[in-house]
């Protein structure tokens, strides 16, 4: 199974839209059929009718999400489990693209293009990835970025379970923010000791006359 490629779709839809920044890039049927990446053969189903539905898939997608983020693994599962529900897979056995030394297909499960509609196909993936993911790695794996106000979707595959934010990019700018915040701190704190002195001082200077 191509967990990776999969859970993909769930993270690649959700960050379509940053609420905190107010921008959406879901507004044209030409960028639902840019979230399918090289997959153009569902892609070209998609129609003007998918983006209100895509844009539904992804709310319900970010709650996931926000749900794992917020530690509320069972609330998280049962909204996983809902589109699992709604948007079910058809699994089949595959060896495209994946050959041995010998020419032999190296054969794995692919999750079949869903028949109906480009949400439906699209959502049944996304869900399905994410859920192996979940399954796979546990549900504090799913997180929404930290470097506010970002919020970005991501799924944490480090090896210490340390990741925080949903790219290097986040990550520095996060960091940089944290320095020149401790470092104003340090400044309040010398001002602060400086004008206590000063008034120590007069104190003195007062009771001395």
């Amino acid at each position: 199974m191509e967990l990776a490629y999969y859970s993909d779709y769930a993270v690649r839809l959700v960050n379509s839209e940053e609420p905190g920044r107010g921008k959406d890039s879901l507004t044209t049927v030409e960028a639902v059929r840019g979230l399918f990446g090289a997959n153009q053969s569902a892609a070209r189903r998609a129609t003007d009718a998918d983006l209100t539905r895509f844009r539904g898939v992804r709310a319900r997608l970010r709650s996931v999400f926000e749900a794992a983020d917020g530690g509320d693994e069972t609330l998280a599962v049962d909204l996983l489990n809902s589109l699992l529900l709604e948007f079910p897979v058809s699994p089949q056995i595959s060896g495209h693209d994946h050959r041995d030394d010998d020419d032999r297909p190296l054969w794995h499960m692919h999750l079949a293009d869903h028949p109906s509609n480009a949400t439906a196909g699209y959502a049944a993936i996304a869900a399905m990835g994410l859920a192996f993911h979940l399954t796979e790695y546990g549900v504090d794996r799913l997180g929404l970025c930290e470097a506010s106000p970002c919020r970005n979707a991501y799924l944490d595959t480090s090896t210490n379970r340390s990741r925080r934010y949903c790219s290097d990019r986040c990550a520095t700018r996060a960091n940089v923010a944290a320095y020149r915040a401790r470092k104003r701190a340090e400044a309040d704190r010398s001002d602060s000791t400086g004008r206590s002195a000063e008034k120590a001082h007069e104190a003195t200077a007062a009771t001395d006359r």
